[in-house]
């Protein structure tokens, strides 16, 4: 049989996540013996639209049998999309809400599914590790990702959903999912004289790279500091890739973090199937995440660091 080729449109290499993406692909493409291309998007919705126009429409004997895209702007690109159906191409999208995968795989008779992380239950996690972090209440600043991003909309949602009544929240919007995104973010705020005045007892941020970054502001800024302020905030984030935020947690930079599955991998398996069987898969598989460390370890140890510090 024919070696399936597949292209995977990723949004930045400057990503941990994104990076974990391309080689859980890899790994896939070598276990069920594909041929598998990544590029990269540098984070531009534009020149994503343009790479994958320039492939779809390029030489026919070089076509991808499909494409798995992490979107970069507000959208989807339907036209690229349609394009792609048009032209024989099966299409999946990874962590992202679309409204047109019906009408390609009805039109088209293409495989069009999305694999994405359940962001409303990554969400709601943070909002049980605010609790177990903070038992007796408090103040958390939350910085979050894009405004444009549905996963960092679907985290607020589901962070809303679980955060306990005795835990207020100051949220700051991120430009991107970067370290220095998060260290940008927290530290404009810092600049406002009213967060002279503002207590805060953890920071709870929608990445890990978020989180570092957010943690290097306050540490290095004078106006982070306050009289009644621990020594330590908890930090918490999301992503929990091995060598990065369970390896946080670990070494005790993060509080906590949420390990979310890379998706790529599941996609391609997915797709492997679709495509020799000719059976559509379901239109949304969505993967698990899980909090790191469990729920009633974070509790028990925040309950301890408590009592230490009476």
């Amino acid at each position: 049989m024919t070696q399936l080729s597949v292209l995977v449109s990723l949004a930045t290499e400057a990503s941990d996540f994104q990076r974990e993406q391309a080689q859980a692909a890899k790994e896939a493409a070598a276990r069920l013996d594909m041929a598998v291309q990544i590029i990269y998007a540098q984070n531009d919705a534009l020149t994503q639209s343009e790479q994958l126009l320039g492939i779809i429409q390029g030489d026919r004997s070089q076509l991808p049998q499909a494409i798995v895209i992490q979107p970069c702007g507000q959208t989807a690109l339907p036209h690229v999309a349609r394009a792609a159906a048009a032209a024989g191409i099966a299409w999946v999208v990874l962590n992202w809400s679309v409204d047109y995968l019906t009408e390609l795989r009805e039109r088209y008779g293409v495989p069009a599914f999305i694999v994405s992380s359940d962001q409303l239950e990554i969400g709601r996690i943070q909002g049980r590790q605010a609790g177990a972090l903070l038992p007796q209440g408090g103040s958390v600043l939350l910085v979050t990702g894009p405004a444009n991003s549905p996963s960092s909309r679907l985290r607020s949602e589901g962070w809303l959903e679980t955060r306990p009544a005795n835990i207020q929240a100051r949220a700051l919007k991120s430009e991107g999912w970067t370290e220095q995104d998060g260290a940008r973010s927290v530290d404009a705020w810092l600049r406002l004289a009213t967060a002279r005045q503002t207590r805060y007892d953890a920071v709870v941020a929608q990445s890990d790279m978020l989180a570092l970054g957010a943690r290097t502001a306050l540490q290095t800024s004078r106006k982070g500091a306050r009289p009644d302020s621990s020594p330590e905030l908890p930090f918490a984030g999301v992503d929990g890739l091995p060598r990065g935020g369970r390896a946080w947690v670990q070494q005790g930079i993060l509080a906590a973090t949420v390990a979310v599955p890379t998706n790529a991998g599941t996609a391609l398996e997915m797709l492997s199937q679709a495509i020799r069987t000719g059976v559509q898969p379901a239109e949304t598989t969505y993967t698990t995440p899980a909090s790191y460390p469990a729920l009633t370890d974070l509790a028990q140890k925040a309950k301890r660091a408590d009592t230490a510090a009476r």
